[in-house]
């Protein structure tokens, strides 16, 4: 069934708009565990749901030749929420549990925790940049929202878990570290693949390869492992290309 705005002839249900709207809700329910229950592993599953909308929305657009203004500002703004919002709430809640590393007053203590709103703040000034900048189509420049809401998110619920545990003050830190390379200048590979061949690919497919590795070496710490795996090879890089320029 398809809508539409009849002034503007707009087509608002399209099969790619209903999948970004997928993203959206997932996104939007993996607020309300954290916020309601603090269910990070729920979250997280619900942010990976969100992730796999997300591409799909994107390649239906381009199976059906159905791209459109509407449809890339929908997927922005359904990304805010489930790469920018919940993961800014998911190490909100993360702190909030966590233990102190040093004796600090309770008010400084409570400020830290809205610092780690920075996210869903550099989450939105990422977002609005990628949808102004031509020369992101086959590389990204900063760190991409769902690789960032999957790391954060992947790390709140193993700590969650019982995994591992971090102070309060590491929390904030890998907050603030994670927000700035969402608006850092470094160019990151996107896996968007130039044909099938080797030739033009190389980077994508040993990157393949080596998540495959990593989910066999580190299983429940693999995401982690895989999101970090891929901002040091694009820093690499990104910095062996500035030297040649």
């Amino acid at each position: 069934m398809t809508f539409y705005c009849e002034k503007m002839k707009i087509r608002l249900f399209t099969i790619p708009n209903m999948l970004t709207l997928g993203n959206l809700v997932c996104g939007s329910s993996a607020a309300i565990a954290l916020l309601t229950n603090g269910d990070f592993e729920l979250a997280f599953w619900l942010v990976v749901a969100s992730a796999v909308f997300d591409f799909f929305d994107g390649f239906a657009a381009r199976l059906l030749k159905s791209t459109s203004a509407i449809g890339v500002q929908l997927d922005s703004l359904a990304d805010m929420v489930s790469f920018g919002l919940v993961p800014a709430v998911a190490m909100f809640c993360w702190y909030g549990n966590a233990e102190q590393a040093m004796q600090l007053p309770e008010n400084i203590v409570n400020a830290g925790a809205y610092l780690t709103l920075i996210i869903v703040a550099f989450s939105a000034l990422r977002l609005a940049k990628f949808n102004i900048d031509d020369t992101q189509h086959t590389e990204f420049c900063g760190l991409p929202t769902p690789a960032n809401g999957l790391f954060c998110l992947s790390l709140a619920m193993l700590a969650a878990a019982g995994e591992f545990a971090l102070s309060k003050e590491v929390i904030l830190i890998i907050s603030i570290l994670m927000a700035t390379l969402l608006i850092s200048p470094v160019r990151m590979f996107a896996l968007k693949f130039k044909g099938f061949g080797w030739s033009g690919n190389e980077i994508r497919y040993s990157f393949i390869a080596l998540c495959v590795a990593l989910i066999v070496l580190f299983t429940k710490f693999a995401v982690p492992a895989i999101i970090l795996l891929y901002i040091v090879i694009s820093v690499i890089r990104w910095a062996i290309n500035l030297r040649k320029e």
